[in-house]
């Protein structure tokens, strides 16, 4: 399943766009072999901040045991690796050194790791509601993909990363050998695989988490050049808008939120969880374990051009038509 597509930029330079094509060819092989895969979920071009560091993982997989990151490199001629683990590249008849990879990508994977250990009582639930589940058990894997028409020397390559490295062609069959997806009822009689596996709510809300904490770079940069030109053109203006939004935004009653969303089979307000899964946000009602759309029409002008929107613990329906914003949880 993916949950985020390659977010496109406007490359100038060739080597910005050779490594843009590198990463919409490996989201499209993962597009092709796991679009419909529920319990494989597929984040392309991943940016968070966590404890003041900031990481960007080209493609991220969650899967029923852990996670597998792979980062995309766009190399044209010969790649090598020496024994101390330097890479270099040819360009031409030359020779140039190049930052490795597989180091960069060991690096996004500690700093994810640690920010889900962080907030594992947000994300994972109480094993038979006693003990708190975690990480760090889980399996963690990553890759580096090059290009399908790089030369590797793997000859003279450390075995510990000609292993890490693949051609994008043969990407997906690495993949599949080191996730080692077993149907449900296997898992249950091969007892020799102890691995420990999420099930599909866990997996929904590691998704749920990991998507509210994406950071789009080139919104943000619009949204605050957009704001500072408002501050010095139209001051005044500028702030009634703010404040307009702030007395929109403010939380509406109770009663009112639960004649807004509701299980659309058996009619509970209440008793639900909230949910991220292939068609955005949802309600899993723990009376009938069924599941409802947020996304409702507008309870103002019955439009149904309307969106969820989430931050923090707050899901908020906005309205395209009438404009209106009402706090549905």
């Amino acid at each position: 399943m993916i949950l985020k597509t390659k977010s496109l930029q406007n490359t100038q330079t060739p080597q910005a766009i050779a490594g843009q094509k590198q990463e919409q060819d490996v989201a499209f092989y993962l597009r092709r072999a796991f679009k419909d895969h529920p319990e494989v979920l597929v984040i392309n071009d991943f940016r968070f901040t966590f404890n003041d560091e900031t990481a960007q993982i080209d493609h991220l997989i969650i899967y029923a045991y852990g996670f597998v990151l792979i980062e995309s490199k766009s190399i044209k001629g010969h790649v090598e690796v020496n024994q101390q683990g330097e890479w270099t590249r040819s360009h031409g008849s030359k020779w140039f050194g190049m930052p490795s990879p597989i180091k960069q990508v060991e690096l996004q994977q500690a700093l994810l790791k640690e920010m889900l250990k962080q907030h594992r009582s947000e994300i994972l639930g109480k094993l038979l509601g006693i003990r708190q589940q975690s990480f760090g058990m889980r399996c963690w894997d990553h890759v580096c993909a090059v290009s399908s028409d790089a030369v590797i020397n793997r000859d003279t390559m450390p075995t510990a990363i000609s292993e890490l490295l693949v051609k994008t062609e043969f990407l997906v069959d690495k993949l599949e050998k080191i996730m080692n997806l077993k149907s449900k009822f296997m898992r249950i009689i091969n007892v020799s695989d102890t691995r420990p596996d999420f099930n599909q709510q866990e997996l929904n809300s590691i998704a749920n988490f990991l998507i509210d904490r994406h950071i789009d770079p080139h919104k943000l940069a619009t949204e605050i050049t957009l704001a500072q030109t408002q501050q010095i053109n139209e001051p005044v203006a500028h702030f009634e808008v703010i404040k307009a939004v702030e007395v929109k935004t403010q939380p509406i009653t109770q009663s009112a939120t639960h004649s807004i969303l509701s299980c659309k089979h058996c009619g509970e307000s209440t008793n639900y969880t909230p949910m991220y899964g292939k068609f955005g946000y949802y309600i899993k009602c723990n009376q009938c374990t069924k599941n409802t759309p947020m996304k409702q029409a507008c309870p103002q002008c019955q439009s149904t051009q309307t969106k969820i929107t989430k931050a923090k613990e707050a899901y908020t329906l906005h309205c395209n038509d009438c404009d209106n914003l009402y706090r549905v949880i």
